[in-house]
């Protein structure tokens, strides 16, 4: 079975290199990007279509009309698009026999859109889910051909949730290039009326604001910590990143001010929260420059 491969972020790396040690799949062609702008765990995939000899371009617009005649020259069986911020359009979707297959880490037809794996965490969710689904025009619309649920555990990070998807998609994979070459992949249809839609996060959404309860300080934190941009707070002109932050666990007092510095102790910065506070485990902050707030 011939597939196309259309990715460039660390989760596509993956996948790719995955997909490359399954016997009964030659992969013909890959579509990535030799830098991004707005995807903080871009990689650029050409080095193993050098490796493993088959052909690659840089694409900025994967349905630019020369793109489109060269993947339709390969005559792929299968595409996989995993890992690529944009859709794909009807003249792509319809070379494949079997179609386009692509990725989002969430429990479809729930929470499609943008940033899924961070809002999962933002909104101290407790499951999120690893779903493959062959695309449509729409966005995250399309059946699904595997789906997964995944714990997110209190002491996940976005990096160690990261590989926990890794790992499980890693396992799907296998599944549905199994089914397709088998001729017995299953289709289960959305119901899309009931799904929601998350929006792309913006700056202003990663931002502390010490009024907010310890532990959605605690969820922005990890959520947007590596392989992502970081959380931050403002301090006298100057944005600080917070990369690790745990509950105070102490009694604090009811009468202290959100943003009061309340301690010290060898880097770690104990602030006061809308409810209790918070220790600054890993940050980027001079401590000992800090004023008696953090506003």
């Amino acid at each position: 079975m011939k597939a196309f491969f259309i990715g460039t972020v660390q989760f596509s790396r993956e996948m790719l290199e995955s997909l490359l040690n399954i016997p009964q799949l030659e992969i013909v062609g890959l579509a990535t990007k030799s830098s991004s702008s707005f995807n903080s765990d871009h990689t650029d995939l050409s080095d193993l279509a050098i490796k493993n000899g088959f052909p690659f371009k840089y694409v900025k617009d994967i349905n630019a009309p020369h793109i489109v005649d060269w993947i339709k020259q390969l005559q792929p069986d299968v595409i996989f698009c995993l890992g690529w911020s944009s859709l794909i359009a009807k003249e792509l979707i319809s070379i494949p026999t079997f179609g386009v297959i692509g990725y989002h880490p969430a429990e479809l037809p729930n929470n499609k859109g943008r940033h899924p794996q961070i809002w999962a965490m933002v909104l101290g969710l407790q499951y999120t889910g690893s779903t493959f689904f062959f695309m449509d025009e729409g966005a995250d619309s399309g059946d699904i051909v595997n789906q997964v649920k995944v714990k997110i555990e209190f002491d996940d990070t976005a990096k160690s949730l990261y590989d926990k998807l890794i790992l499980t998609a890693k396992i799907q994979l296998g599944e549905i290039v199994k089914d397709l070459v088998n001729q017995t992949i299953v289709r289960f249809s959305q119901k899309n009326e009931i799904g929601n839609h998350w929006r792309k996060r913006s700056k202003a959404d990663g931002r502390i604001d010490w009024r907010m309860r310890t532990i959605d300080i605690f969820n922005l934190v990890r959520a947007l910590s590596h392989p992502y941009p970081g959380a931050h707070f403002d301090y006298l002109g100057q944005e600080i990143k917070v990369w690790q932050c745990i509950p105070y666990t102490e009694f604090v007092a009811e009468n202290l001010e959100p943003g009061k510095v309340l301690g010290f102790n060898n880097g770690e910065i104990i602030v006061k929260t809308a409810d209790g506070a918070i220790v600054l485990k890993n940050h980027e902050l001079i401590v000992e420059k800090i004023e008696p707030y953090l506003l």
